[in-house]
């Protein structure tokens, strides 16, 4: 076991799950090509889809049984009013709280190939940041058609969500919700036009101190709602040291339900650190807590983007007092 496993392994779950994403190695691209379901005398007529890797998906008729290998992209069925179709979800799939009923399939890098077989779905989705090339190929072999999504950027989110409702016959309710979206980012952009950014420092992790890089989809999500992360760093999931954040001093700092830890008791334990408590941000009481929609590329994201907006651009929102900061949909014994 590598080092950077062992890392991974001390880290809460739900943490290493979001670290360990990024270091997946990616889809294979054009040309590797999804097998078509064996011929059935009763199946509707086949038609060829391109995913979001251009990959060749063989669907016969508008598909009615659907699993979903990511929390976002179970979001994103919900949002298109598909929950009916969906047969089967990951173990972090936890929104909204009906997709908590659905059958479970493991985790979104270690699923059940056995269990989602028995699903008999007529296309299995999932999103190359969090899930696994050798699970796309196995599903394959087994003959299950899998759709490969893979928005990079805010903007790519809206598209995945608009392409998704044609694939999934729910066409008409994808271009409006992709549009709704799209029309409630052009008005916070139109709010936050002529302001300077708030320059925050998005907490995932204390200790090691851990955050985002600036080319994640995260850190696209921070720059929709007006702010820009101080960390320049190259990588994706940078460890940085108190002292450069006290050299950056951010005018706030950034929490999200995907903390493994109550943001609130964190800010609580910070004010007393040393480091910590030496930072402007933190003697001024400058915290933004949002939902786990932020680092979510699904529909409600755009839901935390205004949110962050309000809390980080108060003198812009006279009128709009910051709502509480939503809680995610209860796990139970999920994780």
């Amino acid at each position: 076991m590598r080092r950077k496993d062992l890392h991974l392994r001390k880290l809460p779950r739900r943490l290493a799950l979001i670290l360990a994403a990024a270091a997946l190695p990616a889809f294979a691209q054009a040309g590797s090509a999804a097998a078509a379901p064996a011929a059935q005398p009763a199946r509707a007529e086949a038609v060829e889809y391109r995913d979001e890797l251009q990959r060749r998906v063989v669907l016969h008729g508008t598909p009615q049984r659907i699993v979903s290998l990511a929390p976002n992209l179970t979001e994103t069925l919900f949002a298109l009013n598909l929950g009916e179709r969906v047969s089967g979800v990951t173990n972090y799939c936890d929104y909204p709280a009906e997709a908590l009923t659905r059958p479970r399939v493991g985790g979104p890098l270690n699923p059940d190939l056995e269990q989602i077989v028995s699903l008999h779905p007529d296309v299995v989705l999932v999103t190359r940041s969090l899930n696994r090339e050798e699970t796309v190929t196995a599903l394959e072999r087994l003959n299950v058609p899998v759709y490969v999504t893979d928005p990079r950027t805010v903007e790519e989110v809206i598209a995945s969500t608009r392409r998704l409702g044609k694939l999934l016959g729910a066409e008409a309710r994808g271009d409006a919700l992709a549009a709704s979206l799209e029309e409630r980012l052009a008005v916070l952009a139109r709010k936050l036009a002529g302001h300077a950014p708030r320059r925050v420092f998005f907490v995932v992790w204390t200790d090691p101190i851990i955050t985002t890089g600036p080319h994640t989809f995260l850190a696209d999500a921070l720059r929709h709602a007006g702010a820009d992360s101080v960390i320049t760093a190259e990588q994706d999931w940078p460890q940085i040291n108190i002292e450069e954040i006290l050299r950056q001093q951010p005018d706030y700092l950034v929490f999200s339900g995907t903390h493994p830890e109550d943001p609130q008791s964190t800010i609580n334990e910070l004010r007393k650190r040393p480091g910590w408590s030496s930072l402007e941000a933190v003697r001024a009481g400058h915290f933004a807590i949002v939902s786990d929609a932020l680092s979510r590329p699904a529909p409600r994201l755009v839901d935390a983007i205004e949110d962050l907006a309000r809390q980080v651009h108060p003198e812009l929102f006279p009128a709009e007092p910051t709502p509480p900061a939503p809680r995610s949909a209860p796990r139970g014994d999920l994780l």
